[in-house]
């Protein structure tokens, strides 16, 4: 289901007013967010998808990461997973076997815990996570609270869709795979607890909806515009090259023409250099919002970690369209 068709199905479901819930449908972010006390609030998740890589067990892990990068996304700390898996008879048991013990382990590296989960029959491959986590309520980072002046820090490279096209069609170096998997594998855990620690706005991770759909999603909830510096924007190995080749998934196009009007691309980029703002990433980075000298310092925290950031734009007052990309020299 594309980002328009699945826009219109969420209008028609029912909004509730609790005022405990601190973070609903009505801005499209994460997480749900529920305040059980003034020092406590629950975050509620969940994710699923189809294999994207061949190992069973990478497969795992990369899904288990995606699932846990929404509680992270919200400033909060994992504690309980809930396994969803579809799978056909066809495959043995030792497929599903390694798929869980991938994601378990991902859990456990993430301090949470696995506490079983629900399995149904289905003719293709499909597993995720029921993610709980919590946070302190003033440390809550939606999607919602961008403010003018803001910098804009991406904690991944981008690329993940346009790379796993390249692997179907078996194009893509070892190396880049290995590379692609470790990034997409790896948590949200240090890029969260360092936003937290200097003073972030706002946060979304980037996943199904590209690079610009989360962004606009981000701008459209706090009232804003965000611009974004093409040249700063981190990618994985190979990417461009794929790229080139037309290696473009399909849901690229549909982010696209879902955003048709409301983001403003630079014209001088090149056709296949504009689709990689729409790429559908999987396990994808945090997209955060933060003030310039946190922005800096949670540059730095991050490179001394071995994650590569980088501040790819800033939060402008609002004005007709949601995001700006200009092919730019950086910030």
């Amino acid at each position: 289901m594309g980002p328009h068709t699945l826009s219109q199905v969420l209008r028609h479901i029912p909004v509730s007013n609790d005022p405990r819930l601190m973070v609903g449908l009505d801005t499209s972010d994460d997480a749900a967010v529920y305040k059980l006390n003034g020092d406590q609030a629950l975050i509620q998740t969940v994710d699923f998808f189809t294999p994207m890589v061949d190992d069973p067990y990478l497969y795992g892990q990369i899904a288990a990461a995606n699932a846990l990068s929404d509680i992270y996304a919200m400033g909060g700390k994992p504690l309980l997973a809930l396994n969803i898996v579809c799978f056909p008879d066809c495959l043995p048991h030792t497929v599903l076997e390694e798929i869980l013990r991938g994601g378990a382990e991902k859990v456990q590296e993430a301090g949470g815990i696995t506490a079983g989960g629900h399995t149904v029959r289905d003719a293709e491959p499909k597993y995720g996570l029921t993610v709980t986590g919590l946070a302190r309520p003033e440390q809550i980072t939606s999607n919602a609270g961008a403010k003018a002046g803001d910098l804009l820090v991406l904690t991944k490279p981008l690329g993940t869709g346009i790379i796993i096209t390249g692997i179907k069609a078996e194009l893509v170096s070892e190396a880049a795979l290995r590379e692609a998997g470790q990034s997409m594998s790896a948590l949200n855990r240090k890029a969260s607890e360092a936003m937290l620690r200097h003073g972030a706005n706002a946060c979304t991770d980037i996943t199904g909806f590209g690079l610009l759909g989360h962004a606009s999603e981000m701008a459209g909830a706090s009232g804003v515009i965000l611009e974004i510096d093409y040249s700063s924007l981190p990618l994985l190995p190979e990417t461009m090259d794929m790229a080139r080749m037309g290696l473009i998934p399909g849901g690229a196009y549909d982010n696209r023409e879902h955003l048709r009007g409301r983001v403003e691309v630079a014209e001088r980029l090149k056709p296949e250099e504009q689709m990689l703002l729409y790429d559908p990433q999987t396990s994808g980075g945090l997209l955060v919002s933060i003030p310039a000298p946190g922005a800096e310092k949670m540059i730095g925290e991050l490179a001394r970690a071995g994650i590569q950031a980088a501040i790819i734009g800033r939060v402008l007052p609002r004005e007709e369209k949601l995001i700006r990309v200009l092919p730019g020299d950086g910030y």
